[in-house]
């Protein structure tokens, strides 16, 4: 299967590219001064050893939120280089939300291979996911750049609104399908993912300089620009090709998740919609995934929230412009913000 960029995409993944180039030797250093028990299975998540301790060539993700920091430092007049370690500490909390969703959620797979939990248990992930966190921290922590101290603590603080987000979506879970609105799941859906990317992108404002009222608006772009994410991830993990998700087709269908697209379906009044609410009334059979997916589509779902997501990438665009007035200067960051939302997988 070609897995070609598109050439409306190329910008991004040039712009990708650069950013694993400068962030991997740091992340991976940073890594490596875990104790060794822990090291090992961050480098399994990471893709860059097997679970005996092989080395692999696998990859560690998109780099999407390191590569907003080094992105919003350059729009905003600033040296990517001096932003690096900053970048890294943003990867290493995107990584330890992974690691404990995965638990929460029981997602079995990841990147197309079994995820940490399922090969070194329940408490290895999570205490390799604090330990990420943990480092993350120490990296801001050591950072001689200036700016270093006010990144720390917006970092601390978006860890604990991922928390909440996170929080947010575990207690929706365990409720009846009439009892969630769309308004309750946008907001936890902002905190769970539009927190980090805004927080990225806050971090490459400070370390470029910039003032409150930059920082602030770049901060609203990110969070924007996650939750466009959000919706088309959503969208993705019930029509996504397996082979390029790297998870089962209709995983989050198969595990009754109240995914934006479905609460949209939930709460459309649809006749599609009262079905799609008795099939999550009780466990999903492998039978019942097409007929959910079809229903969710029947009921407006999968069209409300592409159009909810360019919705948003609109008012993202708004809030760049108030960062950055110069489009040249934007376009790393617009480029990476149209990648995201315009990706099939």
């Amino acid at each position: 299967m070609s897995t070609a960029a598109p050439a409306e995409g190329q910008e991004a993944v040039d712009l990708l590219e650069r950013t694993r180039q400068a962030v991997d030797p740091e992340l991976r250093r940073a890594v490596a001064s875990l104790p060794g028990s822990i090291r090992r299975i961050a480098m399994y998540h990471f893709g860059w050893e097997h679970a005996d301790g092989r080395p692999s060539t696998g990859a560690g993700g998109k780099a999407i939120r390191p590569g907003l920091v080094l992105a919003a430092a350059r729009a905003l007049g600033g040296a990517p280089t001096m932003a690096v370690r900053a970048a890294a500490a943003v990867e290493l909390t995107h990584n330890f939300t992974l690691l404990h969703d995965d638990i929460i959620d029981r997602d079995r797979t990841r990147r197309h291979r079994p995820t940490v939990w399922t090969v070194f248990g329940d408490a290895d992930a999570i205490l390799a996911g604090d330990a990420m966190q943990a480092l993350a921290l120490r990296l801001l922590a050591d950072d001689p750049h200036p700016a270093a101290p006010a990144a720390a603590a917006r970092l601390a603080a978006c860890v604990m609104e991922l928390c909440e987000g996170q929080h947010a979506d575990t207690a929706l879970e365990g409720r009846a399908c009439d009892e969630v609105t769309l308004g309750e799941t946008l907001a936890m859906a902002e905190a769970k993912t539009g927190a980090l990317l805004g927080c990225a992108c806050a971090l490459g404002a400070l370390y470029a300089g910039a003032g409150q009222d930059e920082v602030d608006a770049m901060d609203g772009f990110g969070r924007e620009a996650g939750l466009a994410f959000q919706l088309i991830d959503d969208v993705i993990g019930i029509w996504g090709d397996p082979e390029r998700t790297g998870k089962p087709a209709g995983a989050d269908l198969a595990a009754r998740k109240k995914s934006l697209p479905v609460v949209a379906a939930l709460t459309s009044g649809t006749a599609a919609g009262g079905e799609l609410a008795e099939l999550y009334r009780r466990p999903m059979e492998v039978a019942d995934l097409d007929r959910a997916a079809d229903a969710v589509d029947r009921a407006g779902g999968r069209d409300w929230a592409q159009a909810e997501a360019a919705d948003r990438m609109s008012r993202a665009v708004h809030l760049l412009s108030r960062a950055v007035p110069d489009p040249e200067a934007a376009g790393g960051l617009l480029a990476l913000a149209e990648f995201v939302t315009r990706r099939t997988y």
